[in-house]
């Protein structure tokens, strides 16, 4: 029995050393009038390594960023789902951002079946600036770890 104990408690302590596991979910929103953007949910399906992206500056006008090629940043391999846009051609379109809703909770449901926890969420807007400006996107990322 006592043997039992050890080897339950060494177990549990073994659990809590593993290091934790990050995902990111993006979900972009076109808010173009007319219904012309592009509405997308992304998720990376292979990592990056920041270290390799990184410069440091030791005076505060001289950076090495330059050196850093947009090709080093770009990943590959990444699982995009078709949202709806925001915007048809009359307007504000509900059936669109509830289908959209409808999606990303099949996805949210799907990261926690395979062990994901949502954690954070996060959003932002760049809406449109009058006009001349027919460019806007709303954007959350949902942050997940296991």
């Amino acid at each position: 029995m006592r043997l039992l104990v050890i080897l339950f408690i060494l177990g549990s302590s073994t659990l809590s050393a593993v290091a934790q596991e990050f995902k990111v979910v993006t979900v972009v929103e076109s808010i173009v009038p007319g219904g012309i953007g592009r509405s997308r949910m992304t998720e990376p399906k292979e990592s990056a390594d920041y270290k390799a992206l990184t410069t440091s500056r030791v005076k505060g006008t001289k950076s090495d960023q330059g050196d850093v090629s947009r090709d080093d940043v770009k990943i590959d391999a990444f699982d995009e789902t078709k949202l709806l846009n925001f915007y048809s051609l009359t307007g504000i379109n509900f059936q669109n951002i509830s289908s959209n809703d409808a999606v990303i909770t099949s996805k949210i449901n799907d990261m926690i079946k395979d062990g994901w926890q949502l954690v954070f969420v996060t959003s932002g807007v760049e809406s449109d600036a009058g006009k001349s400006d027919g460019n806007g996107i709303f954007i959350t990322r949902m942050f997940f770890k296991k």
